[in-house]
């Protein structure tokens, strides 16, 4: 049997029309199949590759620490300064309060974290999410959603869950003494990408003030530069109690971390000790993976870029079956308003070797969400391509 049968046959599926990509090397913005063809990723491995692939020294740094150690200790044990340094630089570039970091190895697994802290720290049992949010597949993670269509089949899930409507001021006075945290992507993602409007942040930050609720907001997604600064809340003028981190994070290495106070993040210490334990937690490969990243995103100005790149994807997305444009930095919802017609369109395009998709809670919508080291004439080439798509699907 070939490569693909073996695929098929071994490696589980959650879906009958996975892509069936067989990528051979990955360099820059592009994937390379088994004939060398070359596939322009416009979504970053779902907002991973923000640095592109294999960037050289993300490779460098995880060369290197492999030849001196990799696994040691269970996270938290031992001093390894991959970790350290991360976390050193992570706190020095987030406000003053957001000063202790807690690395796992996924989103999924950041948010389990954040849950529990936020019950051990409060005292308190309630958690509110926002309806069509998207905050991880695992027990916890997955109750938080509201779509039933999604976690029916795997109940009984958490108790003590309620959904509010983002955006919605009147649905904050749901948040009560009772509640021990809201939890929020900064911007929805999966929904289709949803910004906070009319200062809904602050109004969020101010009711959870008045209750003693922590606030989590999940950057999973939006964090490291997508949004067009490092963080996404930096543009909100909020600062949460508790930040969720992954995805592009690791520079294509899988690292997460939720990030709040000493004060929070000691509750873990005692009643029970070990509140939360990781194995691998914090590898010191996916920390030093995530340190260079993290160094280039600093030094570099492709963050300070984000903005107008993404103003530059809306320039050449011009056509009269596109509904409506919806971006914040370069993470783009382009609405086509039929979902049949959205997957000829991704299809049309993985043809041309262009990489898009479409979002979990919004099938008529295609998602474009590059490395942010796209350069102009990159974009203007899968513009180009991704209109031709369009044309051939929606004429």
């Amino acid at each position: 049997m070939n490569l693909r049968q073996l695929f098929l046959n071994h490696v589980a599926q959650t879906s009958d029309m996975p892509l069936m990509l067989e990528i051979q090397r990955g360099e820059g913005i592009y994937l390379y199949d088994k004939e060398n063809k070359p596939y322009l990723d416009l979504i970053s491995g779902i907002s991973v590759s923000n640095l592109g692939h294999c960037h050289p020294e993300v490779v460098e740094a995880v060369q290197s620490q492999v030849g001196k150690y990799m696994h040691t200790m269970v996270y938290g044990e031992f001093v390894m300064s991959p970790q350290v340094e991360l976390a050193s630089l992570l706190a020095d570039n987030l406000p003053s309060n957001l000063n202790s970091v807690y690395f796992v190895n996924s989103g999924s697994e950041a948010t389990e974290g954040a849950m529990k802290l936020a019950k051990r720290f409060t005292g308190k049992r309630e958690i509110i999410s926002c309806k069509k949010a998207y905050h991880g597949s695992t027990q916890g993670a997955a109750s938080l959603m509201s779509d039933d269509y999604f976690t029916q089949a795997f109940r009984p899930l958490l108790p003590d869950i309620r959904h509010i409507e983002f955006n919605n001021e009147n649905d904050l006075q749901s948040i009560s003494e009772k509640t021990a945290c809201v939890i929020m992507e900064t911007v929805q993602a999966e929904w289709g990408v949803r910004g906070p409007e009319n200062d809904y942040l602050k109004k969020v930050r101010k009711r959870c003030d008045e209750t003693g609720t922590l606030l989590i907001l999940d950057e999973i997604q939006v964090g490291f530069g997508r949004t067009g600064s490092l963080f996404a809340f930096e543009q909100y003028g909020i600062v949460p109690d508790i930040l969720l981190l992954a995805k592009g994070m690791g520079g294509g290495m899988p690292i997460g971390a939720f990030v709040s106070s000493k004060e929070i993040m000691s509750a873990f210490m005692d009643n029970p000790f070990l509140g939360h334990i990781t194995t691998f937690g914090g590898h010191p490969v996916t920390c030093a993976a995530a340190l260079a990243t993290l160094k280039v995103m600093l030094r570099e100005n492709y963050i300070s870029d984000v903005r107008r790149k993404s103003e530059l994807f809306k320039k050449h997305l011009k056509h009269p079956a596109i509904k409506q444009i919806r971006s914040t930095g370069l993470i783009m919802a382009i609405e086509i308003g039929n979902f049949d017609f959205v997957l000829a369109i991704i299809h049309e395009a993985l043809s041309n070797g262009i990489i898009v998709d479409w979002f979990l809670f919004n099938n008529e919508s295609i998602r474009i969400a590059p490395p942010l080291i796209i350069t102009d004439e990159e974009i203007e080439k899968a513009c180009s391509i991704l209109i031709a798509a369009i044309n051939k699907v929606c004429n």
